[in-house]
């Protein structure tokens, strides 16, 4: 036992940039755009209470793509050039969760289907069909956008992937994916 606990002490750490407890939580600079004053008060209350972390991004595509195909990044790299100076660490996250506005009116096969059969509002995070083709390419643009900007900014300790998976549609698409998938399982 005395062994196995010297041979613990001496392990890598999980993220050799952030080699003791992370500290942080969920923050949300896209909020807080049009107020800096607002942001400075939260960094330095941050950095009061030892944080070394702050989760950025969940909820951000439609400040970063407020429309489609035009992107804004530019608040971003304020917000992550400001934390590295003050040795926080930004977990980016991909922003899948909560759909832009634009997304849903466009395209609204993107949106779930209840199993009544009634097509959700937008509104609700994590209200999406994940089998709808449009919803996937979206998706994949807006994380390679941020993976490309952003895989190797000094400031990036690591990814948050969706942490909130679940829910079901009952759309055309998500009934024909289920079928094929009882057909090739079953036969």
């Amino acid at each position: 036992d005395m062994e196995q606990n010297q041979n613990s002490e001496h392990r890598a750490p999980l993220n050799p940039r952030l080699p003791r407890l992370w500290q942080g939580a969920d923050y949300f600079p896209e909020q807080w755009q049009e107020h800096p004053e607002v942001l400075e008060e939260d960094l330095r209350l941050m950095k009061a209470a030892g944080c070394n972390v702050a989760s950025v991004g969940m909820f951000a595509w439609s400040a970063l793509e407020p429309e489609e195909g035009r992107f804004r990044f530019e608040w971003l790299d304020r917000y992550l050039e400001r934390i590295a100076a003050e040795g926080i660490w930004a977990i980016l996250a991909t922003p899948s969760g909560a759909r832009p506005a634009w997304l849903s009116q466009a395209y609204p096969e993107v949106l779930r289907v209840t199993a009544e059969r009634r097509r959700n509002l937008h509104g609700l995070r994590h209200n999406h069909c994940y089998t709808s083709p449009v919803y996937r390419d979206k998706v994949a643009i807006i994380n390679t956008r941020l993976a490309e900007r952003y895989g190797a900014h000094p400031a990036l300790g690591l990814w948050h992937l969706s942490n909130e998976y679940g829910g079901d549609c009952h759309c055309e698409l998500c009934k024909r994916a289920f079928r094929q998938w009882l057909q090739r399982k079953y036969g």
